[in-house]
C-alpha cells in the first residue's frame, strides 16, 4: 500500500520517443537515443515537457536470444540512495545524465536487460530518473512475454529472463505515475494495485508485433484507462521490417475517459500531449465507480 499521500494532480506535458534505428551496437544506440532526448526536450515549441519516455528496447535489439549479451548490472534498491558515479551501467549514467542536463523526468523504457550480480538473473528492466538526474524508480517486467500464435508469432522470454515480483511508482511534483513493462498491460491487477495506491497516470514502454498491435494495443491502453478512470500511455519502438522483431509503433496517450489523446504511426517520431487533471476529477465524480467496488463480495487485489 501506498505509506505517502499522492501529489496535487496538476498539468504536465507527456512526451513520448517513438525510437528507431535501433541496432546492434550498444554505443550507437545508447547514442541515438540520448540525441532524441535532447530533441525531445527542446522541439516543442509551446512548452518544455515534463516527463520524456523511452520506449521498450531501447538500447538493443529486441529478442530473448540478445538479452544476456546486452544485460547490465545496475544494483538499485528501492527507498536507498543510488550512486550514478559508482555504477557499471552505461545505460544508466547516459540516461541519468540526459535528464539532468535536461531538467526533465526520464522513463528509460526497458532501458536495461538487467543482471542481477546476485542472482545472475536477468530481468527486464525500467528505470526512472528525476531532473536532478537520480534513479528514483525501477520497474522488473512481472509478466514475460511467452507466446505461441501458430504460422505467426512465437516468442519466449522466460528462455532468457525472470519475472519481476514488484508493483512500482513515483512521485513527481504534479502527479503520482505507475509502472509497467509491455505484457503487463494484459494483466489487469497490475494497473488496478497503481490506480488504487492513488496514480494518476500509466505509463508502459511497450514493443507490441505486426500480429498482436493491430488486435490489442490500443484495445487494452482505452481497457486499462477506462477500468482504472486515469491516464494511460504506451511508448513503442518505431518499425524496422529488416529487424528481426518487427513492432507494431503506434506510441499512445489515452485519457480516464478512454479517449485517445494521441496516436503515432509507425515511424520514428515524438509525441507531446498535455495531461489536464480535469477528466480525471471529471469522470471520477461522474461515474464514481471508485467509491463503489464491492470488496465485501471479491477482494481488493491491492490491499
Amino acid at each position: 500500500m501506498a505509506s505517502v499521500a499522492p501529489p496535487v494532480f496538476k498539468p504536465f506535458t507527456l512526451t513520448l520517443i517513438q525510437l528507431g534505428s535501433i541496432g546492434s551496437d550498444k554505443a550507437a544506440n545508447l547514442q541515438h537515443a540520448r540525441e532524441m532526448i535532447v530533441k525531445a526536450a527542446k522541439d516543442n515549441s509551446d512548452k518544455k515537457p515534463q516527463i520524456v519516455v523511452l520506449p521498450e528496447c531501447f538500447n538493443s535489439p529486441y529478442g530473448f536470444v540478445h538479452f544476456p549479451a546486452y544485460a547490465e548490472n545496475i544494483g538499485y534498491t528501492a527507498g536507498k540512495e543510488y550512486d550514478i558515479q559508482a555504477s557499471v551501467s552505461e545505460s544508466v549514467k547516459m540516461l541519468s545524465s540526459a535528464a539532468k542536463e535536461l531538467g526533465i523526468w526520464l522513463i528509460g523504457g526497458r532501458s536495461i536487460p538487467e543482471r542481477d550480480a546476485e542472482t545472475n538473473n536477468i530481468y527486464n528492466t525500467c528505470t526512472v530518473y528525476s531532473p536532478t538526474g537520480a534513479l528514483v524508480a525501477s520497474h522488473r517486467k512481472v509478466h514475460l512475454f511467452d507466446i505461441d500464435i501458430p504460422g505467426k508469432i512465437t516468442f519466449k522470454e522466460s528462455e532468457t529472463l525472470t519475472g519481476g515480483t514488484t508493483t512500482n511508482y513515483f512521485d513527481t511534483e504534479f502527479a503520482r505515475i505507475g509502472l509497467g513493462l509491455c505484457y503487463d498491460v494484459r494483466f489487469p491487477e497490475l494497473a488496478m494495485i497503481a490506480a488504487r495506491r492513488g496514480c494518476h497516470a500509466i505509463v508502459y514502454p511497450g514493443a507490441f508485433n505486426l500480429t498482436t498491435g493491430p488486435l490489442h494495443w490500443e484495445l487494452l491502453q482505452r481497457a486499462r484507462a477506462n477500468d482504472n478512470q486515469v491516464f494511460f500511455s504506451m511508448c513503442s519502438p518505431a518499425r524496422d521490417m529488416t529487424a528481426g522483431y518487427h513492432s507494431w509503433g503506434h506510441s499512445m496517450v489515452v485519457d480516464p475517459y478512454a479517449r485517445i489523446l494521441a496516436e503515432a504511426d509507425e515511424n520514428e517520431t515524438i509525441l507531446h500531449v498535455d495531461i489536464d487533471p480535469e477528466p480525471f476529477h471529471e469522470v471520477r465524480a461522474g461515474i464514481p465507480i471508485t467509491k463503489q467496488r464491492r470488496f465485501d463480495v471479491y477482494p481488493d487485489v491491492s490491499a
